[in-house]
């Protein structure tokens, strides 16, 4: 036998490796993380940011120029989904002030945010300040559970 072992999948794991530094598919690669990141990107989409603390899950969207009637929250088992609706009326006025013209459009913007239990509706806080949307939901307190030793 040879002292000099190689690796069975080293080879390929380099052509691999390479394969996917090159410019065209890096740059694919780049395009697609862009996509999933904001797939609609002339959308009217918030950012949304989730955080954990020991007790608690913080959700916090960035809402700036949106005001509290226009912001609904629903708990729909363990997700929290966050809808932002606009109506834009557009006016045209002619010399004397009267409007000429009404235009309206109506937008909806939803984000999602899974959390990995249950949500129990009745135990979140929500506030809207500054534009910065905060939502709390309070994690569940299981049981610990020890382990019974064996001798």
């Amino acid at each position: 036998m040879s002292g000099n072992k190689k690796e069975p999948f080293g080879d390929l794991m380099k052509s691999m490796n390479h394969f996917f530094q090159e410019k065209p598919v890096k740059n694919f690669l780049q395009t697609m993380d862009d996509f999933f990141k904001n797939p609609f990107p002339f959308s009217t989409s918030f950012h949304v940011e989730l955080n954990e603390t020991p007790d608690e899950y913080v959700i916090l969207a960035e809402l700036p120029g949106i005001n509290r009637e226009q912001i609904q929250i629903d708990v729909i088992n363990n997700y929290v989904k966050i809808t932002v609706n606009s109506l834009n009326v557009i006016n045209t006025e002619d010399e004397n002030r009267q409007v000429t013209k009404r235009q309206e459009s109506y937008q909806q913007s939803t984000r999602t945010v899974p959390l990995p239990f249950q949500i129990n509706e009745k135990k979140i806080k929500a506030s809207h300040e500054n534009g910065l949307l905060t939502i709390k939901v309070p994690k569940h307190k299981g049981k610990r559970i020890t382990l019974d030793s064996i001798e």
